[in-house]
């Protein structure tokens, strides 16, 4: 009796491992947007291609989110994006890849304008983009800035 209990939780320790080393081993990038600069966006979006090859290279896994505020939310318009088809085809290819555009830079905007700010598909909306990656930074998120 002894004996299966013990074989039971040195099998429970095999498999638990697996799942904790998956969750340790996976990385995390939050990539800081807030120029509207193609030069600067494309770069943010270098850096997310390049992260997510290399990990990929090694068999790991990188999750990447590129926040976007002020004049950076130009990233993610509809109507004004210079990267916008590069986003497109990089959320296809990347599927731990996210993109987040600042409510309050979207409010702000709107009023300024006058209109809606129409953004792009793939991105999602977060109430602030300072404390978004403050919030991504305290969950063990790298942070770069290009």
């Amino acid at each position: 009796m002894k004996f299966m209990a013990g074989l039971f939780l040195i099998l429970s320790a095999m498999l638990l491992p697996n799942t904790a080393f998956a969750a340790a081993s996976a990385h995390k990038v939050a990539i800081h947007v807030n120029q509207d600069d193609p030069q600067v966006m494309n770069m943010a979006l270098n850096n997310a291609k390049n992260l997510a090859a290399y990990y990929s290279e090694k068999g790991e896994d990188v999750a990447i989110e590129l926040v976007t505020y002020g004049p950076g939310l130009m990233m993610l318009r509809e109507d004004k994006s210079p990267v916008k088809d590069r986003i497109s085809t990089m959320a296809l290819e990347l599927p731990n890849i996210t993109f987040s555009a600042c409510n309050n830079t979207i409010k702000g905007m709107t009023k300024k304008e006058g209109h809606e700010i129409k953004l792009l598909s793939e991105a999602g909306v977060v109430p602030s983009g300072v404390v978004r990656l403050m919030e991504l930074q305290e969950q063990g998120y790298a942070y770069v800035r290009p």
